[in-house]
């Protein structure tokens, strides 16, 4: 297993650097997400979140088989948002107002998965790693499905909570 020093000379180490990250990001999900299910209460928050999961356990499976061993990198962006997530969890008390949050925090994460999953997409085009491009627009379509149903179901979440403090 390279570890790769802080010095990146070429497009490939920046790949598989990026990569590495993106496989913490998926795992670090995996981990948040059981939280975000057991604290939803609108049903389909919770099936959404519980659908997400099964596709990021996945995922972190091809981000694997593309490291080929390597391990993962920690990506700050994605425990950034999870701390974030967890402090909002621990800070609303309405729950049709933490449903907007966690909805909120699950988006954010979303939007980061996206940018992360298209530059890797642009640098394996690059690196004429060709297998690869298909496994991230796989990896990439089913984020930005998810990021559509999540504002699916926050048209309808976001009216039935409180606007104002009783």
């Amino acid at each position: 297993m390279k570890l790769f020093s802080a010095h990146l000379t070429s497009l490939q180490e920046l790949y598989t650097a990026e990569l590495r990250k993106a496989l913490d990001l998926e795992e670090t999900i995996t981990k948040a997400l059981p939280k975000m299910i057991e604290k939803a209460g609108d049903p389909q928050v919770k099936q959404a979140f519980q659908s997400h999961l099964q596709e990021t356990q996945t995922h972190v499976e091809k981000v694997k088989s593309m490291l080929n061993g390597e391990s993962s990198q920690t990506c700050k962006v994605i425990h950034a948002l999870v701390t974030e997530t967890e402090d909002t969890i621990k800070d609303v008390t309405e729950q049709n107002v933490l449903d907007i949050a966690l909805i909120g925090g699950a988006q954010q994460v979303e939007h980061h998965e996206i940018a992360v999953y298209g530059t890797l997409k642009s640098w394996a085009k690059l690196l004429g790693r060709t297998q690869d491009v298909a496994v991230i627009e796989s990896i990439e379509d089913d984020e930005k499905r998810a990021d559509r149903l999540l504002s699916d179901i926050s048209d309808r979440v976001n009216v039935e909570a409180p606007a104002t403090a009783a």
